[in-house]
C-alpha cells in the first residue's frame, strides 16, 4: 500500500496560519468566523494578532489569511508592525507561499488592499483569490463571507492545492 501524500496527510501538513487585526467585536466576530470555517474542514488553524505573530509562524505555515482593518485608507498599524517584524527573516524562505486577504473597511478598502499587496507581492507570495472586501457598515453577510474564506483555505491546504 503506498504512503499517503505529507501534503495530503492531516498529521504532517503544515499549518493554516491566521492572522488578523482585531480591535472591535465585530473584527473579533469576523476573525472566529475565518477559523471556524477551517475547522469545518477538519483543520485546526494557528490564530494570532499580528504582534503576537513572527517569523517563525510564518515559515512553519502552508498557507496565511491575513485580516485587517481599512485605517486611514490603509492597512492597520498592527499589521504594517508584523509585516516590518517578518519582512526580511522571510523575504527568501517563504515565496510562493499561498495567502489570502480579508479588509473590514468603513470606505471602499482599496486603500488597505494595495498597501497589503505591494508588500505580498515583494514578499513573493501567491494570492489564491482576490481579497475579501468587507465595507461599510457590519453585515451578517460578513461573517458567512469570511467563514467560506477559512473553509476554502483550509480544503486547499488539506487537499494540497497549496
Amino acid at each position: 500500500m503506498q504512503a499517503a501524500h505529507p501534503s495530503r496527510n492531516p498529521e504532517h501538513m503544515k499549518p493554516l496560519l491566521i492572522i488578523a487585526n482585531t480591535p472591535s467585536p465585530n473584527t473579533q466576530t469576523l476573525r472566529s468566523a475565518v477559523a471556524d470555517g477551517a475547522r469545518s474542514a477538519a483543520i485546526e488553524p494557528v490564530v494570532c494578532t499580528p504582534f503576537e505573530a513572527d517569523a517563525a509562524h510564518v515559515r512553519r505555515a502552508g498557507a496565511i489569511i491575513l485580516g485587517t482593518t481599512e485605517n486611514f485608507g490603509y492597512m492597520s498599524g498592527a499589521l504594517k508592525d508584523f509585516f516590518e517584524r517578518i519582512y526580511y527573516p522571510c523575504l527568501e524562505e517563504t515565496q510562493g507561499l499561498s495567502m489570502a486577504l480579508y479588509v473590514k473597511a468603513g470606505n471602499d478598502g482599496q486603500g488597505a488592499k494595495t498597501s497589503v499587496d505591494r508588500i505580498v507581492t515583494g514578499l513573493r507570495w501567491n494570492a489564491v483569490q482576490e481579497p475579501l472586501i468587507l465595507s461599510g457598515d457590519f453585515q451578517a453577510t460578513f461573517t458567512a463571507q469570511c467563514y467560506e474564506l477559512g473553509a476554502g483555505m483550509a480544503e486547499g491546504l488539506k487537499m494540497g492545492i497549496f
